[in-house]
């Protein structure tokens, strides 16, 4: 049985993964809040924990939510009251990573589980899996494209916002903070440094490469595939900045 067979819904869902999330790394970078996501995902994170902790996993869509919510609203008032908002973007990220730690710190497999909120192995899974994030995700771009650009103002900040907690709610849940992070900002990186082909399509192209590639690392050499594939991404995007320069 060839690879392909045994892993093509995960194939499926790393290209749906990198997507949706170019969509709203491209406009992240250009904003100057790269941190944006991470903050968002931590705070996503904590619904799970909480989850976890309180409600023995149940609930844990609708706490995802509340919580990526509460910290996208937390971003999107922050941009028009607050100074140097990229360390006001990392304080809320160091607030949900350590909020996470103190939360699962009470639970038997607490360093298990934050590893896994940091990053999930996507590698074996299933058709059924693929239901929810391609409906949601059609839904978020749909929205994105039609309504974002026709909206000004603080309503333009939350439709971005909430449309990001949206996805991050879902992705966090299927790979993890630091593989949302990595697929966000890797590929529309690495698109912004080049100007001969559309960004949109050149980061769904390198990203969907550099995600399969590391989960095929990750299932020939029986690594971690989270970690392989922010392994893999982030150093793909050190080596495209450095051969790029300025």
């Amino acid at each position: 049985m060839s690879i392909v067979t045994i892993l093509y819904p995960a194939f499926i869902l790393a290209i749906l993964l990198v997507f949706i999330h170019t969509i709203f790394g491209l406009e992240i970078i250009k904003r100057g809040v790269i941190f944006t996501d991470l903050a968002i995902g931590q705070f996503a994170a904590i619904g799970v924990a909480v989850s976890l902790l309180f409600f023995e996993g149940a609930y844990t869509f609708i706490l995802t939510l509340a919580f990526a919510l509460f910290g996208a609203l937390l971003i999107a008032l922050a941009t028009y009251r607050v100074k140097h908002i990229e360390a006001f973007i990392g304080m809320l990220y160091a607030f949900g990573a350590s909020a996470i730690i103190v939360i699962l710190s009470n639970t038997t497999q607490g360093t298990e589980l934050f590893n896994k909120l940091q990053a999930t192995d996507i590698l074996f899974t299933t058709l059924g899996d693929l239901t929810e994030p391609l409906l949601l995700y059609a839904v978020v771009a749909t929205l994105f494209f039609t309504l974002y650009h026709r909206v000004t103002g603080i309503l333009k900040e939350i439709l971005f916002f909430t449309l990001l907690a949206l996805t991050v709610t879902s992705s966090v849940q299927l790979a993890g903070v630091l593989v949302v992070f990595v697929l966000l900002i890797v590929p529309a990186y690495l698109a912004l440094l080049q100007s001969r082909f559309n960004p949109l399509g050149f980061a769904w192209i390198v990203g969907s490469s550099v995600i399969i590639v590391a989960m095929i690392a990750s299932y020939h050499f029986d690594l971690p595939t989270g970690y392989t594939i922010v392994f893999v991404g982030s150093g793909c995007g050190i080596v495209g900045a450095l051969g790029r320069g300025r």
